[in-house]
């Protein structure tokens, strides 16, 4: 890895940790200490590592950054969904959510500051893509939001700002890191990571050595509809999506999740449910139906209650595998990027 002056000491994996270590004339044990200290401790200075000699203290404190992020307000829901908005180090502001599900503390990770899909539908994609966040960025939104939380988060999922895909680098070694038994520990089973459907991606996706979860973000059936709400479907449309989802089940033997939210008007039918169910025949997937979060940068509104149900239950008639998500943090707008757009536009009146 190139050490880059005052890099994040995060940005490194365990294996960069151990060959820098050993590269300045140390014990590997010291790589070991350091990340139990990062990890385990979640010091917020490195003179906090108190089991380390003074003269890797001082190399430390020469080469990394430690707090690659600072606290800028949150928003908490009547459900217990808490939405966190950070500041990083040069300015731009990246948003993190923790959600209270049945199975445990689930938190949802920003990968970019900003986003090129340009979703219509999203507020995330009104605001264009500035850069990508590092590993280190991505993993030191779940130690602070544990700590602001002061609860273990046990589940994560790579599906806020951003597309992880186009940050593919960067998110690998994120997910090597909060995988690793001195890491964070998160089992690959419990992380998710979301995207818009970038074909090639996924199809390297589906030889990745940890059995994290794949969801793929469809939201229709049939080019037509896709395309209005999703541009990326011009350079991949439901057909490649549909086979490079079949290539991965194929290669990881795994099930893939297809992540669809529902819109009234646009993407609800019976007629579009039972599309989908015919495009989904034979794969090996589940569908996640989720109530569509209103933003105020999109005219789209989401599905009547009685709709989605009906949606819900053409879907099963079919015999496909699906979820109605329950609808969390709409009353502190929970969808991606809107606490971020209304702070900015507030900061700029």
């Amino acid at each position: 890895m190139d050490m880059g002056e005052n890099m994040l000491i995060y940005d490194l994996s365990y294996e960069d940790l151990s060959q820098y270590i050993l590269s300045k004339g140390f014990k590997r044990y010291r790589a070991n200490q350091i990340f139990e200290w990062l990890y385990r401790h979640r010091v917020k200075s490195f003179d906090e590592m108190t089991n380390l000699p003074t003269e890797i203290i001082t190399m430390l404190e020469s080469e990394f950054k430690l707090n690659p992020l600072e606290f800028v307000l949150r928003h908490q829901a009547s459900d217990g969904t808490l939405k966190c908005l950070y500041q990083l180090h040069d300015g731009h502001l990246i948003e993190t959510v923790l959600m209270d599900q049945h199975y445990g503390k689930s938190v949802c990770v920003t990968t970019q500051v900003g986003c090129n899909i340009g979703c219509s539908f999203c507020a995330s994609g009104q605001l264009k893509k500035k850069r990508d966040l590092t590993s280190g960025e991505i993993i030191a939104q779940i130690i602070e939001t544990e700590r602001i939380a002061k609860e273990r988060i046990a589940y994560v999922v790579v599906m806020g700002i951003g597309e992880p895909f186009d940050n593919y680098q960067h998110l690998k070694t994120f997910l090597m890191t909060i995988n690793h038994p001195k890491g964070l520990a998160i089992g690959a089973r419990h992380i998710t990571v979301s995207t818009s459907g970038i074909v090639p991606k996924i199809k390297e996706y589906a030889h990745f050595p940890l059995q994290v979860n794949l969801a793929v973000s469809l939201h229709a059936p049939n080019d037509v509809i896709r395309t209005s709400l999703m541009k990326i479907n011009k350079r991949y449309p439901v057909g490649e999506v549909l086979d490079a989802i079949r290539y991965y089940i194929e290669h990881a033997r795994r099930r893939v999740t297809i992540e669809y939210i529902l819109i009234d008007g646009i993407n609800d039918s019976v007629d579009v449910a039972t599309e989908l169910a015919s495009r989904l025949k034979g794969l090996n997937v589940y569908v996640n139906l989720i109530p569509y979060n209103e933003v105020i940068e999109a005219p789209y509104r989401r599905s009547p209650r009685e709709q989605m149900v009906l949606f819900y239950d053409t879907l099963k008639k079919h015999h496909v595998q699906v979820t109605l998500r329950k609808e969390q943090g709409h009353d502190i707008n929970a969808a991606c990027g809107q606490l971020r757009s209304t702070h900015l536009k507030e900061e700029s009146v």
